[in-house]
């Protein structure tokens, strides 16, 4: 089985615990309020299953970005100190000096929406209203060439936005699958053969004694 099946048959397996079986079952717990299960299930699909209703400028993103991410990820998403870059990079991958940027490296817009709703601002996550959220992500992408000055994001359009490495991923894995090995039960032998030794540094750029 692959490991995509794997995982698909663990779900279905978990979708059939409901937590109210699982409270009553276990004894402990509680089934969980609908706003609660609204409050948590914030994921947005490639596709755009699961955003949310606003829309966001540029403009208004730049402001943000100048108050909120400037200080980490640099004016112009270059990066301050060991922050991640933002921008550029396009092209970069398989080259000798890969830069992993939202335009180089992100497959899609909305996850990238997603990832700022979840994870951002650094310290302050999900702090941002949705409206702010579509403007941050609108100049991100700008940042990137994605989007012209006067752009703007909403649930309707962002997952139209086709970004440069969306077919930069493969799915399902291509590699190959091999039964694993029988351990040997009969004629084993318990030679140990050394093929190699690794050196190790003392430290002060000579080889330990």
């Amino acid at each position: 089985m692959s490991s995509l099946a794997r995982a698909a048959a663990i779900v279905v397996a978990l979708a059939t615990v409901t937590p109210s079986a699982s409270a009553e079952r276990l004894g402990i717990g509680r089934v969980p309020s609908p706003a609660e299960i609204a409050g948590w299930d914030i994921d947005a699909r490639p596709d755009g299953h699961g955003l949310p209703r606003g829309q966001g400028t540029v403009a208004q993103g730049l402001k943000l970005y100048d108050s909120l991410c400037a200080s980490c990820h640099g004016d112009f998403g270059e990066a301050v100190g060991r922050n991640p870059e933002l921008a550029g990079g396009i092209g970069s991958l398989t080259g000798p000096d890969p830069r992993r940027t939202i335009g180089s490296y992100w497959p899609y817009a909305a996850t990238l929406f997603d990832y700022l709703r979840r994870a951002m601002p650094f310290g302050d996550a999900q702090s941002l209203e949705i409206d702010e959220l579509y403007a941050l992500t609108a100049y991100t992408l700008f940042l990137n060439d994605l989007l012209p000055t006067d752009g703007r994001l909403d649930q309707d359009s962002i997952h139209r936005l086709k970004m440069p490495n969306a077919d930069g991923f493969v799915s399902p894995d291509p590699r190959p699958e091999f039964p694993p090995k029988a351990p040997c039960m009969t004629n084993c032998t318990s030679e140990i053969r050394i093929h190699s030794r690794a050196r190790t540094s003392d430290g002060a750029g000579g080889q330990a004694r």
